[in-house]
């Protein structure tokens, strides 16, 4: 069954730190951002292992397994993202529809250790991918067709919000 459409703009979490998972992308050092995508990346391989990880919470929540799969998807339209900045002048980015994607691709049966191996190669690549990113390119633009407009460090901001908005959807205090 489908969950209904996340239609937030979360863009703001730019401006304000996120009341939900307490990330605060505003504070985040440009260098800082490959460990993070690392660590993060880390952190869901336990979540992958678990008996319940294709078990919905409630009928309006991903599993586990979606969320993994989810933010596997997302390190990899980020560092698309990331390479069209580099590489064209204020590039209009593809429209990306997570919902849809989640039910074409059918997240909640995908094999999690495929899962596991696919999100911490991602990860690996826009960490990477990141990292090589100079200074002096820090300041080029892209921009969603809804009329956001990024940096190259708003979008490493905003970027990594999700992953570890996502890692906080799927904490437990069992683990």
């Amino acid at each position: 069954m489908p969950i209904t459409p996340d239609t937030k703009d979360w863009t703001w979490v730019l401006e304000r730190p996120c009341r939900d998972c307490g990330f605060s992308a505003a504070d985040l050092s440009f260098e800082k951002v490959p460990s993070l995508v690392r660590q993060n990346a880390a952190a869901w391989a336990p979540v992958l292992t678990r008996l319940d990880v294709a078990i919905r919470p409630d009928d309006d929540t991903w599993s586990a397994l979606e969320y993994a799969a989810h933010v596997r998807d997302v390190f990899r339209i980020f560092d698309l993202r990331l390479h069209l900045m580099l590489a064209e002048d204020d590039p209009l980015f593809v429209n990306w529809d997570q919902d849809a994607t989640a039910v074409s691709e059918r997240y909640n049966e995908q094999d999690p250790a495929t899962v596991a191996t696919e999100l911490a190669d991602a990860a690996g690549s826009v960490a990477e991918a990141f990292g090589a990113v100079p200074l002096s390119e820090r300041q080029r633009t892209g921009r969603r067709s809804d009329g956001a407009r990024f940096t190259v460090t708003t979008l490493a901001q905003y970027f990594v919000h999700d992953p570890t908005h996502h890692l906080h959807d799927v904490a437990r205090g069992d683990d």
